[in-house]
This record gives structure tokens, sequence and C-alpha cells, in this order.
């Protein structure tokens, strides 16, 4: 550990990752920066994922391999491992066990980090996708806007503003702030990495890097797919509204955004009546809204279901390319 380098703790909670651990630590291996610790924690694999990262752990002494026999879900994974950095890390970077960072990710968000020190979180911008698909996300900011008051970047993104906060990949957290709770990511919603932000950012700033620095693998496995899947993302905003929107917002601003995203809930339920969703989706969105404390059926699906149903109706070419698609899918 060099005393007069920022040290960083680099986690990775995985959780059978086989066949891309590999490529995952390599690429931490491979950074510019070299003054960090590698957490790999194991939850329960059932492949060869412990025997790769104990292999790594041999060749560097700064990977620590630890293995958890008692399964638990990703966000509690992903925070079980994040109690584990050590005291003396100024700053904490997770990377996914499937995706992986380019050269200068670290090196380049800590000196952001360190010459802006009300900085807690930083984001950059990240390469995603697999096969043809590719896309670069979490655009948003104008180019020269490096550091931005965390307070503004919360309210404009409730407010229904560009998202840009990235994915646990894609940032880099001061250390003190994951060590200042037992649970870092607040709730165990799909996207609790997203409610971190609204916890943190109260006092502190935003910091975003101007380059692509990581990259997420996107696949059938990953659990953003799954999320996609049921729609996970319109109870998670409803509930970081719920959670967040007194905190940031004027008693107005809240109360105005809560009925626009109450409706658009509820045209997701009615869309997803009329194209035969599975069950698994509707299990999911029935819970979520009974935990958010509204109602799944009732006066608002009703409305919004024969609000579909009328768009349907007035646009009939619409209506059959849609059926076709479907059909042919």
């Amino acid at each position: 550990m060099n005393a007069n380098v920022p040290f960083v703790s680099v986690v990775t909670p995985v959780h059978n990752g086989e066949k891309y651990l590999a490529e995952c630590v390599e690429s931490v291996l491979a950074q510019a920066y070299q003054n960090w610790e590698y957490l790999i924690v194991d939850n329960r694999s059932a492949d060869r994922t412990r025997e790769i990262a104990e292999g790594y752990a041999r060749m560097d002494r700064r990977i620590q391999v630890h293995h958890y026999e008692e399964f638990v879900d990703v966000i509690q994974s992903h925070n079980r491992a994040l109690r584990l950095i050590s005291p003396d890390s100024n700053y904490c970077k997770v990377v996914s066990a499937d995706d992986y960072i380019y050269p200068e990710c670290i090196a380049r968000m800590v000196d952001t980090a360190e010459a802006n020190p009300t900085v807690g979180l930083v984001g950059a911008y990240q390469l995603s996708g697999d096969g043809e698909h590719w896309e670069v996300r979490w655009a948003g900011l104008p180019y020269r806007s490096i550091v931005v008051s965390g307070r503004d970047i919360c309210r404009a993104n409730l407010l229904g503003g560009p998202y840009i906060f990235g994915n646990p990949t894609s940032s880099l957290y001061r250390a003190d702030l994951v060590r200042g709770r037992d649970s870092f990511y607040p709730n165990l919603a799909p996207y609790a990495d997203v409610s971190a932000y609204f916890e943190y950012l109260q006092n502190t700033d935003y910091a975003f890097v101007h380059q692509v620095l990581s990259y997420e693998r996107v696949h059938e496995q990953t659990l953003s797919t799954a999320h996609r899947k049921v729609n996970t993302q319109v109870s998670d905003i409803l509930r970081n509204l719920l959670e967040y929107g007194p905190v940031y917002l004027t008693k107005r601003e809240y109360e105005g955004r809560l009925e626009d995203l109450l409706r658009n809930y509820y045209r997701v339920i009615a869309a997803g009546i009329m194209s035969f969703k599975d069950r698994e989706f509707w299990t999911y969105q029935k819970k979520a809204l009974k935990d958010l404390g509204y109602p799944f059926y009732g006066l608002r699906s009703a409305k919004a279901l024969g609000m579909k149903m009328l768009d349907l109706l007035l646009n009939p070419k619409q209506t059959i390319e849609k059926l076709f698609r479907r059909l042919k899918g």
C-alpha cells in the first residue's frame, strides 16, 4: 500500500460466474492505477467460480477470495461484499463479474474525485451490449460539466430528467460512504444502486468522467435482462419518488410527479393486459404495487385499460402491425 496514493477497494460479488470471471479479473490486473485490493466474494457458486478466483489470488497477494455457503439475493450479496472493504481504503470500485473495466478506469475516476473533495460518487460513460448490438450509455450531462450539485442532479432525475448515474461497474464510491452504513445499498429493490445515489447525494456532489471507462455485457443471464422482462424499472422509479421525493422536491413538484408516475404505471399494467404478459410479470407487478401501497386493480387500471383499447381502435394499422410482430415472435 502506498500511503501517498489513495487506496482503492475493488469488489466483485459473484454467483456462478465462471464464464466471464477471468476476463473481469484480468481487467482489474491491467489497471494503470495499481494501489488497490481486490475482493472477489463468492455467493455459493456451484461452478468453477471459486477455483478461478483462488487461482488468481495465488498469483497476486492483493486479491482476496471470500466464499459464503449461505446464498443470498444479488443486493444482499453486494452489501455483504461491500462490508469487507479495508478500513484504510479511500474509494470503492464495484466490478460486476460479467463486466470489465478499461485500463484507465480507476485512475481517471480517482483523479476526478481527488480534485473535487465534495464529490461522493463518480460516474462515466459505459460501453454496453454484446454481439451486434452496442451503445454508449449514461450520456446526458453537458460535456464541460464534470462536477454537479448532488441535490440538483437528484432533483432533475426525480422530475423526469435524463438518467446519468449508471450502474455499479460504471461508478466509483467514496469509501467512507460505503463504510458508514451496514447496507450501502439502502433497500432490496432490483435497482437499489439507484436508490444509493439519492441517499448519499443529499450531502455530497456528483462527478462525471466524459470517457468510456467500463464495459457492461448484456446477455440473457444478466440481472438487467431479467429485470426488463418483468419491467421492474417502473416500480423502482415510483419507489424512489415515494422515498426521496419529499427530500428533494417541493410539495407541489412531488404531488405532480407522483400523479404522472402513477398514470404511467397503470398504462404499463394496461399494456401488459393487452399483450398477454406471462405469470412472472403479473406476480412481480402485483407484489410491487402492494408493497408501494397502491391497489393492483381498481378505477385507475380500468381507465388505463380503456384508454389503451381506444388507442388501439383508433390506430388499426399500428394494432395489426403489433399483432403480426407478436405472432411472428
